[in-house]
């Protein structure tokens, strides 16, 4: 697709005499929404004004200009659109020998290479387990971060703890109160449910008897003044809750390079405020140290309390630096809730202030809620969903599922495949829709192999994989039998493939990663039923398996990006 829309541009600009350049025309070039209206298109409305002519007779004009374009099998006007067709051989060709030759890295750029990039995502309580905004963040971060690896950049993965506080002095009290020395080995419990049980049973008390609130604030004084007792609970309890943290993670393939906790941390950040102070970045009101943002839009932001207590920006300010000459990053990305907009456009705009030349590089990549049909999910309360709960739930259901299908598979495959289809089914679900969307997750929906799902990728994929192991690898391929429109679709939609990817990195969204793959899996699917390829002649057979295993090699890798594996059977 690449090459073909730089040789369409050059043409063009040609065809403009000097008025747009090769990389103008570029920008303006389109892939329309419908194979009919052809394969590439300009559309005229934005050279009207310039040209000082109608659209529709600017494209009628460069259409008389333009005789022939190798590659293009002929050009249209619709009315305000110059639509190019691509030649149905040579692009087929050039997309199925692409997918074959490259394998795994086929749809790679080399936009980042050479690129530090750090993506900071999931950083939970320790008072908790992981819940299903979790599930989201956690699909969202790694599925960037895969996305940047794949356009060339080195990725460092990490997250930051928040291991400290009042909230986590609660689940503490309600344990040294009630918790009766009790472990999550002898409640027979995943270790940080153990800690949340703890959590909600410190809630549920405090309703009856405020002074709990008072008795928190205390334990946390015993805490910051290290009291050793306190402390010694306090790691036993973080120790529970970060090993089930752990378990969550592994089962949902994310892996940190490097973890922060804010126990470590929490102090720091105010020396280098106190050099803010000194240069007049930072204004001291009242004992209070804050700076003053209203310039820029923005609501002042107090860094440093009058009583000299640190908040989460004190830290922040201090782990941004950190960070960077860590790591020497190009960029940092935090995945953070969009309730949390405002704080990281205050947390930008003072480190810019700060003069940190990396500060322009920091990115807040935010996004919507999840909802279940009852509504937002809580904590305090209990109602939360919790993600080790939902995916079982899941698995049980693709179980379900994969048994109706075969009644001979053995225990062990059906459980292996019902949990890789229920994590695609979770993680498609939280990535199909524009990250800064909220989302009603409806884990039915999830599960099912037809429709917007992780699963029906799958069995496409599946599907694919069946027609391929019924035949022999053709070492002969005429790419001139794929002369039917399904085939130039499908080539297409596979040329399209690396521009996708490189779509999403930009955006830093996968939704148009996901979209692509439901695209590509609606026409091989359309394909598959219209369309012969193991009772096919022999070289229109060829051909088709061809396109078929390429059809594979881009579902598994554009899978792969998302965090999604892929299954030979289903």
């Amino acid at each position: 697709m690449n090459e073909l829309r730089e040789t369409v541009a050059l043409a063009l600009e040609k065809a403009f005499n000097g008025l747009k350049t090769k990389d103008e025309i570029i920008q303006l070039l389109e892939k329309p929404p419908a194979q009919e209206m052809g394969d590439l298109s300009l559309p005229c409305f934005s050279l009207a004004k310039e040209l000082k002519n109608s659209p529709q007779q600017i494209a009628g004009d460069l259409k008389e200009k333009i005789k022939s374009i190798k590659g293009i099998e002929s050009i249209e006007c619709k009315g305000p659109y110059l639509n190019f067709f691509f030649e149905t051989k040579d692009y087929a060709k050039k997309a199925i020998e692409s997918a074959l030759k490259e394998k795994e890295k086929f749809g790679l750029n080399n936009e980042l290479k050479n690129k530090k990039i750090m993506v900071e995502f999931l950083s939970p309580n320790t008072n908790k387990p992981l819940h299903l905004g979790h599930l989201r963040n956690m699909s969202l971060g790694e599925s960037i971060s895969r996305i940047y690896e794949a356009s060339g950049a080195k990725v460092f993965r990490t997250q930051i703890i928040n291991d400290r506080g009042a909230h986590i002095c609660k689940s503490m009290l309600a344990y040294m109160n009630w918790g009766k020395g009790k472990t999550p080995e002898k409640a027979k419990k995943k270790s940080d449910h153990f800690i949340g049980e703890f959590y909600v049973m410190f809630s549920e008390k405090a309703k009856e008897n405020s002074m709990l609130e008072i008795e928190a604030q205390q334990l946390l004084l015993k805490w910051e003044n290290k009291d050793p007792k306190v402390r010694k609970l306090w790691k036993q309890m973080n120790s529970w809750a970060l090993k089930g943290f752990k378990e969550t993670t592994k089962r949902f393939d994310v892996k940190f390079d490097k973890e922060y906790f804010e126990s470590d941390i929490y102090l720091k950040g105010k020396e280098l405020i106190q050099e803010g102070l000194k240069k007049k970045i930072f204004t001291e009101q009242n004992g209070a140290i804050y700076i003053d943002l209203e310039k820029y839009n923005l609501p002042n932001k107090v860094v440093v309390r009058a009583d000299g207590s640190s908040l989460y920006i004190t830290q922040d300010i201090f782990l941004a630096k950190q960070k960077f000459e860590d790591f020497n990053l190009d960029e940092s990305i935090y995945v953070v809730g969009s309730e949390q907009a405002l704080y990281f456009q205050q947390l930008i705009q003072t480190l810019e202030l700060m003069q940190y030349p990396w500060a322009k590089n920091m990115y807040h990549l935010s996004y919507g809620m999840v909802y279940l049909p009852d509504g937002k999910m809580k904590s305090r309360e209990g109602t939360v969903v919790d993600a080790d709960d939902l995916m079982d739930e899941i698995h049980k259901m693709a179980l379900i599922e994969i048994k109706k299908r075969d009644k001979k598979i053995s225990k062990n495959e059906a459980k292996k495949r019902a949990e890789i289809i229920a994590l695609s089914a979770i993680k498609f679900y939280l990535l199909k829709v524009d990250a800064v969307k909220d989302i009603h997750f409806n884990p039915e929906e999830s599960i099912s192999f037809e429709g917007e799902t992780g699963p029906y990728i799958q069995y496409t994929y599946a599907r694919a994989k069946s027609i391929l192991s019924k035949a022999i690898k053709p070492k002969k391929i005429d790419y001139s039998a794929l002369s039917l429109p399904k085939e130039k679709e499908l080539s297409s939609i596979l040329n399209s493939f690396q521009d996708a990817v490189a779509d999403s990195m930009n955006h830093k969204t996968p939704h148009k990663l996901c979209h692509y793959l439901l695209e590509l899996s609606n026409s091989f699917n359309s394909y598959y039923h219209e369309v012969s390829v193991l009772k096919a002649e022999e070289k229109e057979k060829n051909a088709r398996l061809a396109l078929t295993e390429a059809v594979t090699i881009t579902i598994h890798n554009g899978l792969k990006l998302l965090g999604i594996k892929t299954l030979e059977k289903m």
